[in-house]
C-alpha cells in the first residue's frame, strides 16, 4: 500500500508542472534551428528549415511540420515536431515533438547521428 502511495504522490508531482504550463501562450515560428552532430567524425552543423520543408543532412532527411514557442518568452522553450528518416531505412527514426529545453526528454535514436532542436523563429525576428 505504502509503495503504490508513493507512486501516487510523484505521479502527481510530475504531472502538476505540466498542468501549469499548458495554459502559456505560444506562437507558431516559421523557422527551426537544429543541430545536428555525426558522432563518428564529431562535427556538428546547424541547420535551419523552414516549416512545411525537408532537409538532406549527411544520411538523413529532415521534414519540419510545426514550430512553436512561448509569446511571453520567445527565446525560451520551443517545441516543434519533426519527422526525421535515415535514407537507408523505411520507417523514421524519429517522428514527434523535440523540445529545446529537455533534449533528452524526446530524443531521435541514431547510432551515429545526434539531431536537437535549438529553437524557433519567425520572418520577423
Amino acid at each position: 500500500m505504502m509503495s503504490f502511495l508513493r507512486i501516487l504522490v510523484l505521479g502527481m508531482l510530475v504531472v502538476s508542472p505540466l498542468n501549469a504550463q499548458s495554459n502559456v501562450e505560444t506562437k507558431s515560428g516559421d523557422t527551426v534551428h537544429l543541430r545536428a552532430l555525426d558522432i563518428i567524425t564529431g562535427i556538428a552543423q546547424d541547420l535551419e528549415i523552414k516549416v512545411g520543408e525537408t532537409l538532406a543532412y549527411e544520411r538523413l532527411t529532415i521534414e519540419v511540420d510545426e514550430c512553436r514557442f512561448p509569446v511571453a518568452n520567445a527565446a525560451g522553450d520551443a517545441f516543434a515536431y519533426l519527422v526525421i528518416n535515415d535514407v537507408r531505412e523505411d520507417s523514421p527514426r524519429f517522428e514527434g515533438w523535440m523540445i529545446a529545453s529537455s533534449p533528452a526528454l524526446s530524443a531521435m535514436d541514431h547510432p551515429r547521428y545526434d539531431v536537437w532542436l535549438l529553437s524557433c523563429s519567425t520572418s520577423e525576428g
